[in-house]
Parts: structure tokens; sequence; C-alpha cells
């Protein structure tokens, strides 16, 4: 379902080149060809975080039951109608999320966790955040 999201993000690569924003994705894992799979669905630059620091102290994990929640289901369903695939390769059960982080002291603008898997952002709401980065003097 993470691919189905950043098309998504990636679908705001002209506006965010326009403001001067990178688009970037922080993975947890590289088991075969998970990234290699991964790219075509987006357009920025992709770092791996083995030691999961970005991913902080407590990460957030939702175990085996998560696929018994009702919204998961339905998020699977809109990705795979949708054409997205996922795989059934590495850990599979920490959390992730889509932030937005201003230069300096502006820090942390927006910040979505997933609570589910498949939760997704919205993507206006990324764009908003965005316009709010102050230019680096």
């Amino acid at each position: 379902m993470c691919r189905e999201e950043a098309s998504e993000l990636s679908s705001l690569k002209p506006q965010l080149e326009e403001l001067g924003v990178p688009l970037v994705a922080v993975v947890k894992e590289n088991v075969g060809t998970e990234i290699q799979d991964f790219r075509p669905h987006f357009a920025g630059d992709i770092y791996i975080d083995e030691k999961k620091h970005f991913y902080g102290p407590l990460q957030r994990r939702m175990g085996g039951l998560g696929f018994i929640r009702l919204g998961v289901w339905q998020n699977f369903m809109r990705a795979w109608r949708s054409g997205y695939q996922g795989n059934m390769n590495g850990e599979g059960f920490i959390l992730g999320g889509v932030f937005v982080i201003g230069p300096g002291d502006q820090g942390i603008l927006l910040e979505h966790r997933e609570k589910e898997f498949g939760d997704k952002v919205d993507t206006a709401d990324v764009l908003e955040a965005v316009k709010k980065i102050a230019p680096v003097k």
C-alpha cells in the first residue's frame, strides 16, 4: 500500500521542485529487489535507514492482528483496485508516515503517522505544509 501513497506523493514533484523542496523517502530495509521495485512508484531520492534511527526509539508497529481490522482490508482493496501490489518480503509490521520538515528551527510542519496499514496522508495537506517552509537565508 506504500506504493500507492508513493505514487500520489510523486505527483506533487513538479510543485515541490517549483518551491525548492526535495521529495525523499526513508525506508527501513532493502530485501531482494524491494527498492528497485519501489522506484517506479517514487520520483524522489530513496535512503535506507537499516538501524531505524529515523523511526525513533519507540517504533510503531501493527502486529498480525492488524490484518483483521476492517480499515486495513478497505485500504488493501483500494490499493489493489488501483493496480498496486505489495510484497510479503521483509519485516512488514512497522507503520510508516509522511513528514514535511522545514530548515533549521522551523522543524516539523506536517506529521502524518500511519494509524493502520494503508492510512495515507492527504496530498493537499502536504502541499499546504510545504508552502509554509521559510526560505533559507
